[in-house]
């Protein structure tokens, strides 16, 4: 088996693939922090889309009991149950014998100590005990 060696400046021979071999090093070193800090990001990301579904479907739930004409206080304490801890609930009466529910609550971005960006759902039912 014949190698190939090629001469350079000052009569050092190097192997071919030996010039570069500490290049491909440096940048992974470089470039896995980024690496890292986007995955976490983007699982963050994850994160805040499941709580924006938890406030919908709390909504959801709270929109059907005031539309069948459950007590505003009990509507109330079963929607802060199905939605995330520290969500807001607002219940309104709208023109038409429409209600609307709204479920707003904080996901944080890069766990407990990231930012946190607000996320909701809103969801507007006919009232049934409207004529």
């Amino acid at each position: 088996m014949r190698r190939a060696f090629t001469r350079r400046a000052r009569g050092v021979v190097h192997s071919p693939g030996r010039w570069s071999a500490g290049f491909v090093t440096a940048e992974v070193a470089v470039l896995l922090p980024a690496l890292t800090l986007l995955t976490a990001l983007c699982v963050s990301m994850v994160g805040a889309v499941v709580v924006h579904v938890r406030c919908l479907d709390a909504a959801r739930t709270g929109a059907r009991a005031v539309s069948r004409g459950e007590p505003v206080d009990a509507v109330l304490a079963e929607t802060s149950a199905r939605a995330p801890a520290g969500a807001e609930v607002t219940v309104e009466r709208l023109p038409g014998g429409l209600v609307a529910v709204a479920v707003t609550a904080t996901a944080r971005l890069g766990g407990r100590f990231g930012p946190g960006i607000r996320v909701g759902g809103d969801v507007v039912a006919a009232d049934e005990g409207h004529p």
